[in-house]
């Protein structure tokens, strides 16, 4: 990690970019695959696992029989460590149900607001070298909760054609029944537009690498709605002498390890904390099973030594980390002035695993900046608001003047038309 010693703010949009800000060539590789997977569906499904995945794909949809033996092989550890973990985000996501807005706004007008389950969700589970089962509880449980019609899920298989044992369990205890052998951009395209065996949704949820995130971008502005542009993983770790380094190492490198994309932020008050907590993230990182890759996302990202409160909170802002944990002394007086975030961590005994896993929030969150204008995953998201109007003869009345004079004063006659003809109609 490079080290910035008070970096002037003229510096702070640089040093807020991300691994992926710039990737030539990237837009024009997902689109061809997505143009090939809306002409060619499921034949192209199964080219591009082999090409891309090195995957032999007979069968795309998985079956009964294979949840069932995936089922068999989850340790009892993991189903209740799953079974805990879920409970946990159904009381938080059930606390979200909205509820109806109904009110009068003048005599003789009433307006509501329902929420209404989006119909069919997609879901897509990251596989590849870490396949991210905790996801399928953080998108399956509020999806359901919500009431959505249709749960449709996708995750890349492994090179001799299985899912993951215990993706395909936690698919099963939520009850999704849907579950595709696709991944990448080749899965987004396939929920967005369809195919002989994947159906289309209508809107996409979950994280995924660069080509995930690209693809759902695309799509959003063509055929399908998306939940946000998440992934890759990103972390800042607001730390001061009171942070135990070992702690704020352990913090890094939880996110580092996700993938060579990924980017991990040290932000602290001094030289000398800094140097601290780096010394231990090298001697933490030796240990780690995937310290590969870990490594190799630590090139990409920053040390900041800031010390004004101030001026750390509005760098933070500046960011938008996906995940943003506040470990130093006075954790909350940083934290109040956090507007842009994912998701805040804040103090010492409460690392990014637990919203990870199992506190009970979501840990499928905006990256790369867009926690600027993102939330992350909710259960208003599996949700879509319809507004429904009644008017009273009273009421047009009542309203008769105002809508005629904005209307004709944007030349729309036939708007103020079809006030008139009503307020004049006789009703005997």
């Amino acid at each position: 990690m490079k080290t910035y010693n008070n970096p002037s703010p003229a510096m702070w949009p640089e040093l807020c970019l991300r691994p992926s800000s710039d990737n030539t060539g990237l837009e024009a590789r997902v689109t061809a695959i997505i143009e090939q997977v809306r002409l060619q569906g499921d034949n192209a499904i199964r080219a591009l696992s082999r090409q891309i995945d090195r995957q032999q794909m007979s069968r795309i949809a998985v079956t009964s029989e294979e949840i069932e033996e995936a089922c068999s092989q989850v340790s009892d550890d993991v189903k209740q460590a799953i079974s805990s973990a879920a409970s946990n985000i159904r009381s938080f996501h059930e606390a979200q149900k909205p509820s109806e807005v109904d009110i009068e706004t003048m005599p003789g007008v009433r307006c509501i607001q329902r929420p209404v389950p989006i119909e069919r969700v997609g879901l897509y589970i990251p596989g590849g070298t870490a396949p991210l089962f905790s996801t399928v509880l953080m998108l399956a449980i509020p999806a359901t909760i919500a009431g959505c019609r249709e749960i449709v899920l996708c995750t890349p298989g492994s090179h001799d054609g299985k899912v993951n044992n215990e993706v395909l369990y936690a698919a099963s205890y939520c009850g999704v029944k849907q579950i595709f052998k696709v991944g990448g951009a080749q899965a987004i395209a396939a929920m967005a537009y369809g195919t002989e065996t994947v159906p289309k949704v209508d809107k996409i949820f979950g994280p995924g690498n660069q080509y995930v995130t690209t693809a759902k971008q695309l799509l959003s502005s063509r055929t399908v709605a998306v939940d946000m542009p998440a992934g890759p993983s990103e972390v800042m770790v607001i730390a001061d002498a009171a942070t135990p380094p070992q702690f704020a190492a352990a913090d890094l490198l939880s996110q580092a390890e996700h993938g060579p994309d990924s980017q991990v932020m040290l932000l602290c008050d001094t030289s000398e904390t800094a140097d601290n907590i780096l010394r231990e993230l090298q001697s933490q990182l030796q240990s780690i099973p995937r310290s590969e890759f870990a490594f190799e996302s630590l090139g990409n990202s920053r040390c900041l030594i800031i010390a004004n409160p101030e001026d750390q909170i509005a760098f933070a802002n500046m960011y938008a980390p996906e995940h943003l944990i506040i470990e130093s002394s006075q954790p909350w007086a940083i934290a109040s002035g956090i507007t842009a975030a994912g998701s805040v961590f804040v103090g010492k005994w409460t690392p990014e695993s637990a919203g990870d896993y199992a506190s009970g929030t979501n840990h499928t969150l905006p990256t790369c900046g867009w926690a600027r204008s993102f939330s992350g995953i909710n259960l208003d998201s599996f949700f879509r608001k319809m507004t429904i109007q009644e008017l009273s003869f009273e009421g047009l009345q009542n309203l008769e003047k105002t809508i005629v004079t904005m209307a004709e004063a944007e030349g729309l006659q036939a708007h103020a038309s079809a006030v008139r003809i009503r307020t004049s109609y006789d009703q005997k």
